[in-house]
């Protein structure tokens, strides 16, 4: 089991202004089907994502799928941008690039370059991150819903009310071994 957080540069709330929560559930689905990679409890927020993933083979290389997916939803988050005529938020994801990341044909940053893995040992560890998930929506700054288990773009309302998510299977922790 391992929890993972990634960003968007510069903390843009890309998912939100390109309402590209879509791209997320199409890719939990994907790496399920391709490397048994299961979603056991997430949330997407405007500008980051939150999830504990499961993996049936120790042999993935998290890096590898987590880089892909960043960069194939890179694609098409910054086509909705140009779909959108955003030209002043795709010259801020330029402006983003190092010359070096130019010279090797990269246009625009839409993520920060690397994400944080950290594996859960231990039911402490396990609930805290689903604590954490499952309020941030309500929490901080956030104000996304008056209720975090009626925030749509996370798993609280699975664990909490028994709703399935009509975008994501849950892969519940409680019935893994890990």
């Amino acid at each position: 089991m391992w929890f993972i957080t990634f960003t968007c540069y510069n903390w843009l709330p890309l998912f939100d202004i390109t309402q590209s929560y879509d791209l997320l559930y199409n890719w939990f689905n994907l790496i399920a089907q391709k490397y048994n990679i299961h979603t056991s409890a997430f949330v997407i927020m405007p500008n980051h994502v939150h999830c504990l993933f499961y993996l049936e083979d120790d042999k993935v290389n998290l890096n590898t799928v987590i880089s892909n997916g960043k960069r194939f939803m890179a694609y098409e988050i910054v086509k909705r941008l140009k779909h959108a005529n955003l030209a002043d938020v795709l010259n801020q994801l330029s402006a983003g690039c190092s010359e070096k990341e130019k010279l090797k044909g990269q246009l625009h940053k839409v993520f920060k370059p690397s994400f944080d893995a950290k594996t859960v040992y231990t039911t402490d560890f396990l609930y805290q991150k689903l604590d954490y998930i499952h309020h941030n929506p309500v929490s901080g700054k956030w104000n996304l819903c008056a209720e975090y288990t009626s925030y749509p773009h996370s798993s609280a309302a699975y664990y909490i009310d028994g709703q399935s998510h009509p975008n994501v299977v849950i892969k519940d922790y409680r019935v893994l071994e890990w």
